[in-house]
Parts: C-alpha cells; sequence; structure tokens
C-alpha cells in the first residue's frame, strides 16, 4: 500500500468520504523564532462527506511500540478554509490537550 492509498483509508474510514489527492506541500511553522512544526501535508479534495469538500492528512512516526505511526486529517470545514489554517488547528489542538493530534 502506498502513502496516499494509506492516507485515503484513513479518511475513509474515519470521516466516510472518498479522498482525491490533489497536492503535497511542505509546510514549516515557526513561532517564537523556533521551528514547531516541519513537515509535509497531503491536500485532498473530498467526495460524499456531509460537510467538508476537502481535507489536509498526514502521517507520521511515533516513539510508541504500541502506535508505531499517528494519523493526523484535518476537515474544511468553517473556521478552517485552507491547507494552512488546517495545519494550524492541528498543532493548536496538541497545545491545548497536551496531546499530539491523532487518527
Amino acid at each position: 500500500m502506498t502513502y496516499l492509498e494509506e492516507l485515503r483509508d484513513v479518511i475513509r474510514r474515519l470521516h466516510g468520504a472518498e479522498a482525491t489527492h490533489v497536492e503535497t506541500v511542505p509546510v514549516k511553522e515557526v513561532f517564537g523564532g523556533e521551528t514547531i512544526w516541519d513537515a509535509t501535508w497531503r491536500y485532498s479534495t473530498l467526495k460524499g462527506h456531509p460537510e467538508a469538500k476537502a481535507s489536509v492528512c498526514w502521517a507520521h512516526d511515533t516513539d510508541d511500540p504500541q502506535k508505531p505511526r499517528r494519523h493526523v486529517t484535518v476537515l474544511h470545514i468553517p473556521p478552517v478554509t485552507s491547507a494552512v489554517m488546517a495545519v494550524k488547528a492541528a498543532i493548536l489542538e496538541e497545545f491545548r490537550s497536551g496531546e499530539p493530534a491523532e487518527a
């Protein structure tokens, strides 16, 4: 299974929608002069979701042997109206909860 197929399966399982990959974009977020996020996300359009027309999704490895891979999906539902806003929303959620946002 390819990485994009893995992300499509996660979106289908979590959100009941079919994702079509549109673009892959590297994003680096800096706060207070320090890099707080440096990764690549996948932007996809969605078909079959009642509210969202698009999503941003990515996966990364963890140090947890129980959950060695973490998937993050953020739907484009206001106030999230762009891929960059989706990444910022995920970072903010992780900061607020003290735990990584995950699928």
